[in-house]
């Protein structure tokens, strides 16, 4: 079968860009005819545009886009330039296309209805958050709508992780198109921790570790917060391994004002895999203070390297999280509970052994090969084969 995966950014750190990359190399290795339809933008928060990507990721070909900066500002609607023709002329059986509020969704369902071409959409939905203005925040919504009203009313699936994005997309798609698909982890390559060794990175001994981007919807400032409230006794290192999205600089200055600057280190994006899971195995805790998660794939991985997790309870979180039997969870915005689940990490050692057996039993029920068989089924049950 041949499948189309459109995409603002692939190649590139991200949830979503993650998602994409393990799912469509597997089904192309499982014998789908599968191709990736992208914009040659790398980093979306600075605009960053690159030339240099390779055609052929992963065995998956890859057709890059000139992408057109967003109409409105403030509003996720950026266009690729030559998407649809492209698409119009690709002979995919399915058209797959991500995220919400983005252009390209729009672009995908304009060619699925003109040729009769079925499309899926992964919302990847993600709620306008508390600290937008009132108005912008309004007028997310009406993009809601307005994507309910085209893009949703013509694909014949709409994928979701959680059963919270459901409850969220039913507000304004239909409920009946709704699939429930988590997504995966890849359990054989965390299975050998004397293999993943962080090389070079030159770490402080039992650091607590946030991962992902340094963007200001991760209540990182109130990570610092936290960090600065605990005793001496509890306190550890704060590392940040992720792409800075522009916010390491303000992140700096409030370490220096809460005096704790000589604690925090920035790792930065870590290319190589095995760099990566030996940070996260060598994590006293994982902590994710953000104001909105849909899922959190670096859950699945700390759940799978044995490390304690610390995270607000948002979105997809706490059914990653098994509703706290795999982590502790605490409202997002507080640093005062924020600093007691990782002083109870440091002090509980009861506890936190066991929300480890939890999580380390939970974790095997997410593997990529499951991923990417009902990827397969909905294919076949969208196309009627």
């Amino acid at each position: 079968m041949r499948v189309a995966h459109v995409l603002l950014r692939f190649d590139a750190p991200g949830g979503v860009e993650t998602n994409v990359r393990e799912v469509t190399r597997r089904l192309r290795a499982a014998g789908e005819d599968v191709e990736v339809y992208a914009s040659d933008l790398y980093d979306e928060g600075r605009w960053e545009r690159r030339s240099d990507y390779a055609p052929v990721v992963d065995g998956v070909p890859v057709h890059r886009f000139p992408v057109r900066k967003r109409l409105i500002p403030g509003l996720t609607m950026p266009m690729m330039v030559g998407l649809i023709d492209s698409l119009s002329e690709s002979g995919a059986d399915v058209i797959h296309a991500h995220s919400h509020r983005y252009g390209h969704v729009l672009e995908a369902a304009v060619v699925a209805e003109r040729l009769g071409i079925p499309l899926v959409v992964s919302t990847h939905y993600h709620p306008a958050g508390p600290r937008e203005p009132r108005l912008k925040r309004g007028l997310l919504r009406v993009q809601d709508v307005l994507f309910g009203m085209t893009a949703y009313r013509v694909a014949r699936a709409l994928v979701v992780q959680t059963d919270q994005e459901a409850a969220l997309i039913r507000e304004f798609a239909p409920a009946k198109k709704l699939r429930t698909i988590p997504p995966g982890i890849d359990l054989a390559a965390w299975s050998t921790p004397d293999a993943d060794r962080p090389v070079g990175l030159d770490l402080p001994e039992g650091y607590f570790l946030f991962v992902g981007r340094v963007a200001p919807n991760k209540g990182l400032p109130i990570l610092l917060d936290a960090l600065a409230r605990l005793d001496p006794s509890a306190r550890r290192p704060l590392v940040f391994m992720g792409r800075d999205w522009g916010e390491r600089p303000r992140l700096e200055a409030r370490a220096r004002e809460l005096g704790i600057a000589d604690q925090v280190r920035f790792l930065g994006h870590v290319e190589s895999a095995s760099a990566y899971r030996g940070v996260v195995r060598g994590a006293r805790a994982l902590v994710l203070a953000s104001e909105w998660e849909a899922f959190g794939l670096v859950l699945l991985e700390a759940m799978v390297a044995g490390t304690p997790i610390v995270a607000t309870a948002v979105g997809g979180v706490p059914e990653v999280l098994d509703g706290g039997r795999a982590g502790r969870l605490v409202p997002y915005g507080d640093p005062v509970a924020l600093a007691g689940a990782l002083r109870s990490v440091v002090e509980d050692a009861g506890e936190t052994q066991r929300l480890l057996a939890a999580a380390s039993e939970r974790v095997r029920a997410f593997d990529w090969s499951v991923t990417v068989d009902r990827h397969r089924a909905l294919y076949r049950e969208v196309t009627r084969r």
